[in-house]
């Protein structure tokens, strides 16, 4: 029996402009390592700060994994930037993660970047694969849990854009109905007798 003759790997795809890491290489080096001058050379050439890996998760997935908070404003802050776009192993969007993340060595991180995603627009009730919305993910609440642990913090944060979105869309539906529709001229109805 003959064996395969040996084969060179093949070249690695060219790079759009040819001097090194493509912008979405970039994109995501940035992400992970907190590089803010990295990230800008990336979006001067890119349209979409979108972009997802093999494993599903974007430029912004990555900035919350790996606390980069330098870099993560930017990203929420692009025209582009899609908040909810889901990975493909848990269905997780970055709020997901960045709940149940803790960054235990970097006080104040986990709110900062909760608090960012909800002020982008995340949607905090998506669910991943397992059923769960992000405040799903925090320890059950329990008569008497110290109300400054990050824990309950990000509760509030999270109930607090619920209760704002749900105001707006309250806001939006009484804007719906103008002068003319809440009178009628014609309606004789009387509490009096």
């Amino acid at each position: 029996m003959s064996t395969a003759p040996a084969r060179a790997a093949p070249p690695p795809p060219p790079t759009e402009n040819g001097d090194g890491a493509s912008p979405r290489e970039r994109l995501f080096a940035a992400a992970k390592t907190d590089n803010e001058d990295l990230l800008l050379s990336a979006l001067d050439q890119l349209l979409s700060v979108n972009a997802q890996d093999g494993l599903g998760n974007t430029a912004l997935h990555y900035a919350v994994i790996h606390g980069s908070t330098d870099v993560l404003e930017h990203i929420v802050d692009h025209d582009s930037c899609e908040p909810d776009i889901p990975n493909n192993l848990d269905g997780e969007t970055p709020l997901h993660i960045a709940v149940r993340q803790r960054w235990e060595d970097q006080p104040g991180v986990r709110l900062y970047i909760v608090g960012t995603l909800l002020e982008g627009g995340a949607n905090m009730l998506i669910k991943n694969r397992h059923g769960e919305r992000p405040i799903d993910l925090l320890p059950p609440y329990r008569e008497g849990a110290d109300p400054n642990s990050d824990d309950e913090k990000v509760r509030a944060m999270i109930r607090r854009a619920q209760a704002e979105a749900q105001l707006g869309a309250d806001e939006d539906i009484a804007r719906d109905y103008d002068d003319d529709d809440m009178y009628d001229p014609n309606d004789v109805a009387s509490d009096s007798d």
